[in-house]
């Protein structure tokens, strides 16, 4: 199934390296993971799902595939389904026909789009799957260890992806957060000197002209210190 030697491989796997590193949007790095994966793998269909923590569900975010009908799969349960088991048991599983493997959620589609053998590997970071990699043949197919190894060094070069991103917007979250109650204190502080009332009074004066006006408190802060300073 693999196309190619080893060189290809490492070619790859460096071509994934580089979209991580560079300033691709997540969305964008994940295509081109399922893109390099299926031309690798010599695969019909790669997809690449991630679970969603407060559903417990797996929900498809990439795939190189054109089949409307697959690409609109509906999520599977944690523990559900091939991928659901191993997002759950955080360990590869390869499946010779899907068709006839009762576990197996989507026979009709399968049929349907021709897809044969599955090998499943969990997107893995600090021993926890945050999502899986499907990777389909069109004919039976006996999954190798060096096929396993090559999809597992995809899987963890794109759990770092996103790890790193998910880890750039919280901080990004903190940043924006600390920098609100930064705006927020200086504007209770011009409050409280130019009428004369307590932090207290003043916090509860942003936040009601915040609901009246529907405009965030943060907004309404700045529109206080902004009118503070053109008085001076």
């Amino acid at each position: 199934m693999l196309s190619g030697d080893s060189a290809v491989y490492i070619d790859a796997l460096t071509r994934i390296s580089r979209a991580i590193s560079s300033d691709l949007y997540l969305e964008d790095i994940l295509k081109l993971i399922v893109k390099v994966t299926a031309e690798v793998m010599n695969s019909k269909i790669v997809s690449l799902m991630l679970l969603d923590e407060k559903k417990e569900k797996l929900i498809i975010r990439a795939t190189q595939s054109v089949s409307e009908e697959y690409n609109k799969k509906p999520p599977l349960k944690l523990g559900e389904g091939i991928a659901g088991k191993v997002a759950q048991t955080n360990k590869a599983i390869a499946v010779d026909d899907v068709r006839k493997q009762e576990e197996y959620k989507y026979k009709n589609i399968a049929e349907k789009e021709g897809l044969c053998s599955l090998l499943c590997v969990p997107l893995s970071v600090k021993g926890k799957a945050i999502g899986v990699i499907n990777c389909y043949t069109s004919s039976p197919h006996h999954f190798s260890s060096t096929e396993v190894d090559v999809l597992t060094s995809v899987a963890n070069q794109a759990a770092v992806a996103i790890e790193n991103t998910e880890l750039m917007v919280r901080t990004k979250i903190i940043q924006e957060e600390l920098e609100t109650r930064k705006l927020i204190e200086r504007a209770k502080d011009i409050l409280m000197k130019k009428l004369t009332i307590s932090g207290e009074e003043a916090y509860r004066r942003i936040q009601k002209r915040s609901m009246d006006t529907r405009k965030p408190m943060r907004q309404i802060a700045e529109a206080i210190i902004l009118a503070s300073e053109m008085e001076k």
